[in-house]
């Protein structure tokens, strides 16, 4: 005789969507970026003018703008990764080649001065995200490529 089945842990399957797109790292590139990542959230069924799809365009917007203004290695592109999972996350990261000139890390993170012209990208993504991070880009091999910049929004659950 065999012994009853453990009760169920079992949790349904997650879909994880993923686009990933490289881009010119000029500022063409960057509007462009945001631009895709709308649309592809319209595809994901986030529709354009939601909070959801404001909120990742403002964190595309500048992470692409750091990327092609503090992360441009001539030559070399950038690259956008968003990954969806209904309900549950958005996760966006934004990729660039140069290993030097890195962002500080969320803890590290301070605000600009009221007068100061620049600073205010990753104070906004860090206003928005739910969490975020700077990582080694490392490609196939593990030749160290430059930097990743990771942006995640939790998404409440019916």
């Amino acid at each position: 005789m065999t012994p009853p089945p453990p009760p169920s842990t079992h949790q349904p399957p997650v879909t994880v969507r993923v686009f990933t797109q490289s881009f010119s790292s000029t500022p063409l590139g960057a509007r462009l970026a945001r631009h895709l990542s709308l649309v592809q959230l319209h595809i994901w069924d986030i529709p354009h003018g939601s909070s959801l799809s404001d909120t990742a365009a403002v964190i595309v917007a500048e992470l692409a703008a750091n990327a092609v203004t503090h992360g441009r290695v001539p030559g070399r592109d950038f690259e956008l990764r968003l990954a969806h999972a209904p309900d549950r996350f958005l996760h966006i990261e934004v990729s660039d080649t140069r290993t030097e000139c890195r962002p500080p890390h969320p803890e590290d993170l301070g605000c600009p001065a009221a007068l100061d012209t620049s600073g205010r990208g990753l104070v906004l993504v860090d206003a928005l995200a739910d969490r975020w991070e700077v990582v080694d880009r490392v490609a196939r091999g593990a030749v160290l490529l430059g930097k990743t910049i990771r942006a995640e929004l939790d998404l409440a659950r019916d």
